[in-house]
């Protein structure tokens, strides 16, 4: 009965559910969301509705599944997903009193197929945007990894890895396991490590930078660190941290031409 209602009237319970959604959301979620083609995934939404309260399952989760991965890509916040279903199942039962659908010897019972439907489908959206989120954060995760430490062959064996942003334990084996595999891949005979972008360098990260140099030297490269600024100079001094046995530059630059003379080599201007 109360399937064959929203079917029915599908569209005059869309709008006023859109209308509602409208008056009670705060201006970042209005901005945010409800200009984002959000009639198209409205509706959308509410088919899906419909299709939970049809029973006809293995439909409803797999197009529940895919509606997930699009607000997730979206930035829907989960609360407002949850508070848009809360939304509708007021509206449903607003309109069925107001056409009148809803009498006194079919209340409880239109009250809880309602109630039903709402929990389940509320539990269902939750865990397929949770399971969403959780792939695309992991995803995110790896992605941010393979870019956080990049090996780049400027030369013949010679190869740059430019480090941008903190370096905690977890990315500095990361830096490590590239460098390492970079080094073998590119026949590295010269890595720069440029920390031109590393805002600090404490003993921690100079120790982590010692370590990667050691294991570069076992693989049979040399290493430098170049991107010295003057700051982190006299933080190094400051701390009694010794880089003695790795060859320091100021600038990449630098680093490049003393690379280019440790492999036997130079840049000489053409001629004519």
């Amino acid at each position: 009965m109360t399937l064959k209602y929203i079917q029915h009237n599908k569209e005059d319970i869309f709008k006023e559910w859109l209308n509602r959604l409208k008056e009670d959301s705060d201006e970042t979620i209005t901005n945010v969301i409800l200009d984002q083609n959000f009639e198209t995934y409205g509706r959308e939404l509410v088919e899906l509705a419909i299709l939970k309260i049809s029973g006809k399952k293995d439909e409803y989760e797999r197009q529940s599944e895919n509606f997930s991965d699009r607000i997730v890509s979206l930035g829907w916040p989960l609360r407002f997903v949850v508070n848009a279903l809360d939304v509708l199942g007021d509206v449903v039962f607003d309109e069925m009193v107001k056409d009148k659908y809803i009498r006194p010897e079919n209340e409880a019972k239109v009250m809880h197929d309602l109630n039903h439907w709402l929990k389940a489908m509320n539990s269902e959206i939750i865990n397929d945007y949770t399971v969403s989120w959780e792939r695309t954060i992991a995803n995110q995760k790896i992605a941010l990894q393979e870019l956080s430490a990049p090996l780049i062959p400027v030369f013949d064996g010679i190869t740059v890895m430019p480090l941008i942003g903190m370096i905690d334990t977890e990315r500095a084996k990361q830096i490590m396991e590239n460098l390492l595999q970079g080094v073998v891949k590119h026949r590295s005979e010269v890595v720069l490590i440029d920390i031109t972008g590393v805002p600090v360098v404490d003993t921690m990260v100079a120790h982590h930078i010692i370590q990667a140099a050691d294991a570069v030297h076992l693989v049979g490269a040399k290493c430098m660190l170049v991107g010295i600024r003057s700051e982190i100079a006299q933080t190094i001094v400051s701390l009694g941290i010794d880089l003695n046995r790795i060859i320091t530059k100021n600038t990449m630059k630098s680093g490049v031409e003393a690379a280019l003379e440790m492999t036997k080599r130079k840049i000489v201007p053409l001629e004519g």
